[in-house]
């Protein structure tokens, strides 16, 4: 298989000591994986990871694949791969392109403690979680959502930024989201009545900055934002001598810490041993007795996601949160977010 003249120029390879082959890989359906290895001029050898597909779509989501594993990788080099690049093929035009570091999987269970030399997936989500976002160009202080869209499965999400957690997660997720799914599974009058009073009433009540942290709010920290156990696994990157925990296929923003459990809550695959090591590093929001709703507040947007882009039976996983929340913390005045 030869590589495009595109990919070439970007990782500056010799094409002659080059070879692509392909090779498995995960994200949305429609992507092609292939393998790079590359003999360098000192003998040594590099390898790649690249996806290719086409369209729009998929160029979205490059983008946001690219900006989102460097996000993480920049503030924890070891939990995933780095990105050297995304565009458009040279020699098949209309195809897109996203070069990554090639991870090793060794086929382990991620989250299982901690491995012989690196820090265990706890620790590691723990220091990203622990490390404020920066400061967008044109903002005086860290903003809550992406400078690029991204995309959660097949979805791709609006993170335009907001200094308010609140107003982010209700407009840029929630409200989004429904009419995301609106689109794609026509109107559903009982759906979108509950989402906006989730919107209205429950979440300035459970998440509102005024509420959060005896007031004070919360930090906008790096978030994985798609971290079920299917993108997190144990692989050696480049530089590592053994396996480590490692995570991919990230969907990132800068978010409340607490909104990266959602998604993780709603799959499983990561047990309470994992939670204790986890909260020992990164305490849980005050107020605290109030955690398990926010995590069920957080995991409703992925349950919307998947009614969006799936249908059936994921409707009534939101629609019991909802009615459970609304329940709880819908009983106080409506304000617009």
């Amino acid at each position: 298989m030869k590589l495009d003249s595109a990919v070439v120029s970007l990782l500056g390879l010799d094409p002659k000591n080059t070879s692509v082959s392909s090779s498995g890989g995960v994200g949305m359906s429609s992507a092609s994986t292939s393998k790079i290895t590359s003999k360098l001029s000192d003998g040594s050898e590099m390898q790649y990871f690249m996806k290719t597909s086409k369209g729009r779509e998929a160029e979205t989501m490059f983008e946001g694949e690219h900006t989102s594993l460097n996000a993480i990788h920049n503030a924890v080099p070891t939990l995933c791969p780095k990105s050297f690049g995304h565009g458009k093929l040279a020699d098949a035009p209309g195809k897109p392109f996203l070069v990554t570091d090639f991870l090793d999987l060794s086929g382990g269970r991620s989250g299982s403690g901690k491995t012989s030399q690196g820090m265990s997936l706890a620790q590691k989500l723990a220091k990203l979680h622990s490390t404020p976002a920066p400061t967008p160009d044109g903002y005086d202080k860290p903003q809550f959502g992406f400078p690029s869209p991204t995309c959660c499965g097949d979805t791709p999400q609006d993170n335009t930024y907001s200094p308010s957690w609140s107003d982010f997660y209700t407009n840029r997720r929630l409200r989004f989201i429904v009419n995301q799914s609106k689109a794609s599974n026509g109107a559903d009058k009982q759906l979108e009545a509950l989402v906006e009073e989730t919107c209205t009433k429950v979440v300035p009540s459970l998440i509102g900055e005024k509420h959060l942290n005896n007031g004070q709010g919360v930090t906008p920290v790096v978030v994985h934002g798609d971290l079920w156990s299917g993108n997190a696994s144990v692989g050696r990157l480049p530089g590592m001598q053994e396996p480590e925990d490692v995570v991919f296929d990230s969907s990132a923003c800068y978010a409340h810490s607490e909104y990266e459990l959602g998604i993780m809550r709603m799959f499983g695959g990561f047990g309470g041993s994992f939670l204790k090591e986890y909260h020992e590093l990164v305490p849980k929001t005050e107020p605290v007795e109030e955690y398990e709703d926010r995590v069920k507040l957080y995991e409703l947007y992925h349950h919307l996601n998947h009614h969006a882009l799936f249908g059936g039976g994921y409707k009534s996983g939101a629609v019991n949160i909802m009615r459970d929340l609304i329940a709880k913390y819908g009983s106080g005045e409506k304000e617009e977010l």
